[in-house]
């Protein structure tokens, strides 16, 4: 999907500011009662931190009808700010507010990034950080933790490491902290944090790439902007936040969409650069940067008994699609499974006193958890399924859209094991546990490299019969009808991976 150009109005403010060493950018939908306190946090951050360069701080709106871009504007900061931090700046900070176009009819967080992206670029800064409008607990000392880095290490992109509650990013600890581990070697344990540090040349690098599908231009943009600093070779690091405190969601009720598109987009990307995780074997530590901090963040309630009850249903309506999408071993250990959740589902209900009604309260995560404690979704089996589906991605055969949102419901009962494993664990003994699953992916992408040689193996070898056997061989051999023998459709023509994606909208990583 290719970029739009700059509006006229940025062009207009990119003019009145001129040039900046250093820019803060804030995407932003309907948050004006949180994001001056976040402006103010950046601003002080500026002036402590960095006095002596350029700063710029700019928000990129969709048009929010509570004013939170005139509360940007309007956000001084404070006048006492000089005798707190006993600095004076250089220069003057400039604050912009402006709503930023869509990408072909698209607009969400990666179109809003896109917008930041080609100012901070026209601006020629040194550093950009980025935060989200939602933060509680930004303090100003995340601008130094995610600029420094770049201005005073020469690292391309700072990812954050927060302490996040023990039930907290559900997404980013069932797929993209193991998947971008196994993949490509580094242990980036936020890969979809939201708040991040990125250089002035890997700025211009991401406007370089034409891949902004649908997915990115929403929530995709974090997994992508990850991916593509890595795939670049471009130098990473992490910095210690502390907590995060923002809008936390239940990921059975708020994150399903939000997980197509982060989900469709590491995908995607992972069938692109085979090159670059094929012979990748193993993980290492990359470096982190800030004082660790001990924090006990804020507890998150999750029911539990609508995660299985998802899973459960999902097995009903989706298990055609499933045979499509996993090894036949796969497919068979997950309907067990589902079939399961269901029958602890109807017996936790009864004994909690759930009525079907609706009419009855809802119990704690824990007294839940209890009541559904024999139900365990494996490590090595929810590795093997996404290891399947990015085998499905190198064909889009399902469309990726289609196989992530059949994953649904099986994302649901592998949360909800994990919520139930960890009911009475502390938030670092449930850290142990994602590391745990972690390393399964790693021991097991053998598994995955053995089959995308041999999906590779499959279509060089019909493509040989295709050109001695002609043009109906061809379409033969790629009928999509047929299986390569583990109950998988093997890859298409290569003009099969050119179809568009569309997905839906969402929250929360």
């Amino acid at each position: 999907m290719p970029a739009p150009g700059l509006t006229p109005a940025v062009r207009d403010e990119i003019a009145r500011l001129g040039h900046a060493d250093i820019m803060v950018g804030i995407p932003s939908f309907k948050n004006a009662a949180t994001i001056g306190y976040v402006v103010r946090a950046a601003q002080a951050g500026l002036v402590q931190y960095f006095p002596d360069l350029k700063p710029v701080l700019v928000n990129s709106d969709a048009g929010s009808p509570d004013g939170t871009g005139r509360v940007v504007v309007e956000t001084e900061p404070p006048e006492y700010i000089e005798q707190i931090l006993l600095t004076r700046p250089t220069n003057k900070l400039l604050r912009v507010s402006l709503t930023y176009p869509e990408i072909d009819g698209v607009g969400g967080k990666g179109a809003a990034l896109r917008t930041i992206f080609e100012i901070a670029a026209a601006l020629e800064v040194q550093a950009l950080v980025v935060v989200d409008s939602d933060l509680r607990s930004i303090i100003p000392e995340w601008i130094e933790l995610l600029a420094g880095p770049i201005i005073k290490g020469g690292y391309d992109y700072v990812a954050p490491l927060y302490a996040r509650y023990k039930y907290d990013g559900t997404i980013t600890n069932t797929v993209t902290y193991p998947l971008t581990r196994a993949l490509y070697g580094n242990r980036i344990r936020q890969p979809i944090g939201g708040d991040f540090g990125v250089s002035g040349d890997l700025v211009k690098h991401y406007l370089t790439l034409d891949d902004w599908s649908e997915d990115i231009s929403k929530f995709g943009i974090d997994i992508w902007m990850t991916t593509s600093a890595l795939t670049g070779g471009f130098a990473v690091c992490q910095a210690r936040l502390g907590a995060k405190i923002h809008d936390p969601k239940d990921p059975g009720s708020d994150l399903g969409p939000m997980f197509r598109q982060v989900v469709g987009t590491i995908l995607r990307l992972a069938a692109t650069h085979p090159d670059h995780w094929v012979g990748i074997r193993g993980s290492h530590d990359i470096p982190a940067y800030g004082f660790e901090r001990i924090i006990d963040p804020p507890p998150l309630e999750v029911n539990t008994i609508r995660l299985l009850t998802e899973f459960h249903v999902g097995s009903l309506t989706l298990s055609d699609t499933w045979a499509r999408m996993f090894a036949p071993q796969n497919l068979e250990t997950v309907l067990v499974l589902a079939r399961e959740a269901g029958k602890l589902v109807d017996s936790a209900r009864a004994r909690l006193g759930i009525a079907g009604d609706g009419s009855s309260s809802t119990p704690s995560t824990v007294e839940m958890a209890d009541a559904l404690a024999a139900f365990h979704f494996p490590d090595d089996l929810w590795a093997r399924l996404i290891y399947d589906l990015v085998i499905c991605a190198r064909s889009e055969d399902p469309p990726i859209e289609n196989l992530v949102a059949a994953l649904v419901p099986i994302y649901f009962g592998r949360v909800g094991s994990f919520i139930i494993e960890n009911r009475h664990q502390t938030t670092e003994e449930a850290e142990d546990r994602v590391e745990r699953q972690a390393r399964q992916f790693e021991l097991l992408k053998p598994y995955l490299v053995g089959r995308w040689e041999a999906a590779e193996a499959e279509l060089a070898r019909a493509a040989q019969e295709a050109a001695r056997d002609g043009p109906s061989r061809a379409a033969k051999a790629t009928s999509p009808n047929e299986t390569n023998g583990n109950g998988v459709t093997p890859p298409p023509s290569q003009a099969a991976k050119t179809s568009q994606t569309r997905a839906a909208t969402g929250t929360d990583r």
